[in-house]
């Protein structure tokens, strides 16, 4: 009986353990960015053993580490640590042998190169390759167990079988940022034929009616202003196409709804408060861009019908959501005449934002200011 007590929890135990590797991966997987995943992978990896430090490093090819994640150092350390490790030591030791390492004390091995100065001392390491098969994704270190323990076979186990679903979760990642680099390469494939077959043919038309004006020898003054209307609408298709080529570069969630603001013109007597994080948002710049669209169209029917004297932008974030506020102090509206004729827009954000699996929410009454919330799902993009 005692023996089957022994079995059943050990089975319970290793069942236990396999789902909270599971919940751990997917977690990491989640991210929005290939940096993100990997800071992930070196936190949850340091969880599940309850070690005092965790890194995630991957090769660079050229027997260096690209990046190096640390987990269990605040940021101040990490600053006066002063540069990352180069792959040398019992470091470079795991990267090219791709076997793993569990030293109760590194000091003892001869292969370790020690610590540079400001480095915290540390005493014990397991650490493991990241890999599928012969193709190496990173490896991962970790030191010092929080009980002072050295780590164990149990521990070994844990995070060799968390690396292997970490590998699957890194190069998910990297193909994400592969694909969403294909698309930023078609997007200026694109706006490269927009500007040869609309801006330089627009150009042209224009410089042909200016040759056939001076070959007329008559000036009219409508002649002057339909150029000149030309030349506007030509300024305004480039001034387009180069914002959509600042789109691309990756910026954070205030500094995209900071521009967009800026981009409307609003009126003076308007006053218009973001409040988002300085951070990168979890999507790519293209889907980010998208994203900022849609609050753009409900930023400028507030500016344009609102007949408002404040209107506050606000989002928030979590694992799972993306969410957008629009609120403003106007006139209101009636939600359902609105809605019976198709006004201010409304149905055109809700579709967009149905193309990224979110919803659009909207309070309103006359008299009473209107809020405008977009919610979307962060794990569907």
């Amino acid at each position: 009986m005692a023996s089957d007590n022994y079995h059943h929890n050990s089975a319970h135990n290793l069942l236990s353990s396999l789902k909270d590797i599971a919940s751990a991966v997917m977690y990491a997987a989640e991210a929005g960015s290939l940096e993100q995943t990997l800071e992930r992978i070196a936190q949850v990896s340091r969880e599940l053993v309850r070690a005092r430090y965790a890194a995630l490093g991957v090769p660079d090819g050229r027997g260096g580490l690209k990046y190096f994640k640390v987990a269990g150092m605040t940021p101040e350390e990490i600053r006066q640590v002063g540069h990352l490790p180069a792959g040398r030591g019992l470091l470079g030791v795991i990267m090219n042998e791709r076997q793993p390492l569990r030293l109760a004390d590194m000091r003892s091995d001869p292969r370790a190169a020690g610590f540079c100065p400001r480095h915290p001392q540390m005493t014990s390491l397991l650490g493991v390759p990241v890999q599928v098969e012969q193709q190496l994704f990173g490896i991962l270190y970790l030191c010092d167990r929080e009980d002072g323990q050295p780590f164990t076979e149990e521990d070994q186990w844990l995070i060799e079988t968390l690396a292997g679903y970490a590998a699957l979760a890194i190069a998910g990642a990297q193909l994400s940022e592969q694909q969403a680099r294909l698309k930023l390469l078609e997007e200026r494939e694109r706006i490269g034929m927009e500007l040869h077959d609309g801006v330089i043919q627009s150009l042209y038309a224009i410089g042909m009616r200016l040759d056939l004006m001076r070959s007329d020898g008559v000036l009219h003054a409508s002649d002057l202003q339909t150029v000149i209307n030309d030349l506007n609408g030509v300024i305004e298709d480039i001034r387009r196409y180069i914002l959509n080529l600042k789109a691309v570069h990756y910026k954070t969630i205030y500094a995209g709804f900071r521009e967009l603001v800026e981009r409307l013109h609003v009126p003076r007597h308007i006053a218009v408060e973001v409040n988002a994080p300085d951070q990168q948002p979890p999507f790519t710049p293209a889907t980010f861009e998208a994203i900022c669209q849609i609050a753009n169209e409900a930023l400028s029917n507030a500016v344009r019908h609102a007949h408002a004297s404040r209107i506050s932008i606000s989002t928030q974030l979590d694992q799972n959501l993306f969410q957008i506020v629009i609120a403003d102090d106007g006139q209101g509206f009636d939600l359902e005449t609105v809605r019976h004729h198709n006004g201010l827009g409304l149905h055109n954000i809700q579709q967009r934002a149905r193309l990224y699996g979110g919803q659009v929410n909207i309070e309103t009454a006359p008299g009473r200011g209107t809020r405008l919330t977009i919610t979307i799902p962060v794990r569907t993009l």
